[in-house]
């Protein structure tokens, strides 16, 4: 049988109860103002080291992306307002320096804080500023500010376009095809369509071959089981070689997926298509520069629908369109969010 304790056990551990309880109740409250007060993404506080975050939790998320495109154009020098001064500020590769300019946006696709980045990785010509990483905010990001003296040799840019931005207009008589340019992955592609939309004219653009889905594909562009993979190959196709611009051949850049509404080039450019369908079959051997929003597929359709001769390109059957179809850039004058994309209307753009 147990022994009863006395009276001074009994308050020694009436002691250690309520020391402990006062250990725990200081821990909770310390976790609960820790989560008060910890800033929930980088836009939110101004006071806060975004190498802290990048290197620590956000370093999970970016993490993630690793899959994700994050490219910039060498010898490029992009100018803007600083939002982070690379002296302060490095890397060891422009892709870093590219995530921690997505990590400024909200929800990894929403308004950026950060809209373009410059980066100094030649050890040699950038001396002691090697691995600067500079983010920056454009004005204008469909026109943005370049460094043209000084030494724009040692620096890689990039541009990074957020929820309703980098997005074109592809004036058609058919309708406005608003095209979501991917300067990430395909960062000399979108520099020129940059410089189409800054000349106000295609003259010479046009689309020439049309190609519908058939029976091959779903309206969602999904492949139907057992049916041909072409033709009919469904992609509408032309050529982006405009009078009075001097076109150089576009580096092999991201491959993605091929996708419905993916906009690629054929080879090296100016001849690019818009697929109707997800082409999987074509292993990602094409350098997709942008994508059309689902809301103006329909225009697309349209046009693969359009009268048609029969032709034969390199032994393959193709569909060459009767009456090619003029298209040109224009920009979108709506603000991010009164873009109403689903009445297509003209007045989306202002006239080119």
């Amino acid at each position: 049988m147990g022994r009863r304790p006395n009276d001074s056990e009994t308050s020694r551990w009436a002691f250690l109860i309520l020391l402990l309880m006062g250990f725990i109740s200081c821990s909770v409250v310390y976790m609960c103002l820790s989560v008060a007060f910890r800033p929930k993404n980088i836009n939110s506080v101004s006071n806060f080291s975004l190498e802290e975050e990048i290197k620590g939790g956000l370093g999970e998320h970016l993490g993630s992306e690793e899959g994700e495109c994050c490219r910039g154009v060498e010898n490029l020098e992009l100018w803007g307002t600083a939002v982070k001064w690379g002296s302060e500020f490095r890397f060891n590769t422009s892709e870093e320096c590219c995530r921690a300019c997505k990590g400024m946006c909200s929800g990894g696709d929403g308004p950026c804080l950060c809209d373009s980045w410059v980066f100094c990785g030649n050890r040699e010509n950038c001396g002691p500023k090697f691995g600067e990483c500079w983010l920056k905010k454009q004005k204008d990001t469909l026109a943005p500010d370049r460094q043209e003296a000084g030494d724009p040799a040692i620096w890689t840019s990039g541009l990074i376009f957020g929820k309703g931005q980098g997005i074109v207009g592809l004036h058609t008589e058919y309708g406005i095809l608003h095209i979501k340019l991917l300067p990430d992955c395909a960062p000399h592609s979108v520099n020129y369509i940059l410089e189409l939309l800054g000349m106000r004219h295609c003259a010479g653009c046009h689309f020439y071959r049309a190609e519908s889905r058939g029976s091959n594909w779903d309206s969602e562009g999904n492949h139907i089981k057992d049916a041909p993979l072409g033709p009919p190959f469904a992609l509408i196709q032309g050529t982006l070689e405009a009078q009075g611009a001097t076109f150089k051949n576009i580096p092999t850049e991201e491959c993605l997926d091929i996708r419905r509404g993916s906009v690629a080039w054929v080879g090296s450019g100016p001849e690019f298509f818009i697929s109707l369908a997800n082409h999987n079959e074509w292993k990602k051997a094409y350098s997709v520069f942008g994508s059309v929003l689902p809301e103006d597929m329909e225009i697309a359709e349209k046009i693969a629908e359009l009268p048609t001769k029969l032709d034969v390109w390199s032994n393959i059957n193709v569909s060459v369109l009767e009456q090619p179809v003029p298209l040109w850039f224009r920009r979108i004058t709506k603000s991010d969010g009164d873009l109403n994309l689903n009445t297509n209307e003209n007045s989306d753009s202002d006239g080119a």
